[in-house]
């Protein structure tokens, strides 16, 4: 009998996504052999990456919904013919789909990693009933932080022994030892120069639950006592409050702030950041918040608000600067006491950079392995 199982992974509207690529590398290839169903309207960066790796990639141009019946029949013909043991889906379209296809098949473990939180039900009402499709067709779910656990839960009466939390973990190294060439590409690829102080950095899309309209003011009073700062907005692409953003952002003078919509090297970007700010308008708009633990592990002071995982580790004036949801005010203040006050800057980074590693990604590959044991265990039985 076959004891290595097959892992389909299906994954919508992705380019660039190191989670992936790290758990590409480090499944244990004696116990797993993965294959990945792209769900996309071109090349992209994780494509490329998997192909590189030798992995087995498919690759389903998906635009929009008009698209959904010829992906249905694409994913179907690729799972009868790949025969996985387990398929593990992200994000909608991949999951409502390939779960769909999955639970037709009788494919017996259908895991789904929800990747947002009370998106649907603040925003968009009608389609919480495709989030409870969803969690209907998997046999799995795995929650991403405390926060989703609880709203599967409590908001769409999951039964919680099908909830399982795996935080995401990252690979500590790739966010310290960034060569000072990296760096320098970095500054000279946006023209950063060393009379450009102190550096804001955002890497946030442009929806209205992040709360970049609170960052702009803030940037905006600090330019009266630091008039050659500058805000770093990065993953600035298309999104629900584009245009407030716009709008607060020519009140600011065009020298003191760019906006980059897509940097491959985040890791090296961070490094030229004086003070990181993340503040989403409420405890729960956030599923997870990866930039939480990056900015942390890349050893950055940081202003945040509670929302998503931070809500489990973030300890004001412990490991990063906590400000209330919605204060352009306290956002402001925060940096001034940050850029004024250096021993409090390394104790934000010691002890930043030391909850961060609680994340890392040998944790996370071993409860995923745990995780996808179900199925050998079952298989060992039969």
């Amino acid at each position: 009998m076959r004891m290595n199982i097959k892992i389909t992974y299906i994954i919508s509207n992705i380019n660039k996504s190191l989670a992936f690529e790290w758990i590409a590398q480090c499944l244990d290839k004696n116990k797993y052999q993965l294959q990945f169903i792209l769900l996309n309207n071109s090349e992209t960066e994780l494509e490329k990456f998997l192909l590189k790796n030798n992995l087995y990639v498919k690759r389903i141009n998906y635009n929009n919904k008009v698209d959904l019946i010829k992906a249905f029949f694409k994913i179907t013909f690729e799972l009868i013919k790949n025969r996985p043991d387990i398929v593990h889906a992200h994000l909608f379209e991949a999951s409502f789909i390939g779960l769909l296809v999955a639970k037709i098949l009788g494919i017996k473990q259908r895991i789904y990693t929800r990747h947002h939180s009370t998106l649907n039900h603040v925003y968009f009402p009608h389609a919480v009933k495709y989030d409870k499709f969803i969690n209907w067709c998997s046999t799995h779910i795995i929650a991403i932080s405390e926060n989703v656990k609880n709203i599967l839960i409590e908001k769409e009466n999951v039964d919680d022994k099908k909830v399982v939390v795996i935080h995401h973990g990252f690979k500590i190294e790739e966010f310290q030892n960034i060569s000072n060439e990296r760096i320098l590409h970095i500054k000279n690829k946006y023209k950063i120069t060393d009379k450009d102080y102190p550096i804001i950095g955002v890497i946030s899309r442009y929806v209205h639950w992040k709360g970049i309209q609170y960052i702009i003011p803030a940037f905006e009073k600090l330019l009266v006592e630091y008039p050659n700062a500058k805000l770093i907005l990065a993953n600035a692409q298309h999104g629900d409050n584009k245009d407030e953003i716009k709008k607060l952002l020519k009140k600011i003078p065009q020298k003191n702030y760019i906006e980059i919509p897509f940097e491959n090297d985040v890791p090296a970007l961070y490094k030229i950041f004086n003070v990181f700010v993340h503040v989403p308008i409420d405890n729960h708009s956030e599923a997870f918040g990866q930039v939480y633990i990056e900015a942390l592990l890349a050893g950055i002071p940081c202003i945040f608000t509670l929302s998503g995982v931070a809500n489990e580790f973030i300890i004001d004036k412990y490991n990063a600067l906590v400000v209330p949801y919605k204060n352009s005010e306290s956002i402001y203040e925060s940096i001034k006491i940050i850029l004024s006050d250096n021993s409090l800057v390394l104790r934000l980074r010691e002890n930043g950079n030391k909850t961060a590693q609680n994340f890392n990604l040998e944790k996370m590959i071993h409860q995923l392995e745990n995780l996808y044991q179900i199925r050998k265990n079952n298989m060992k039985r039969a």
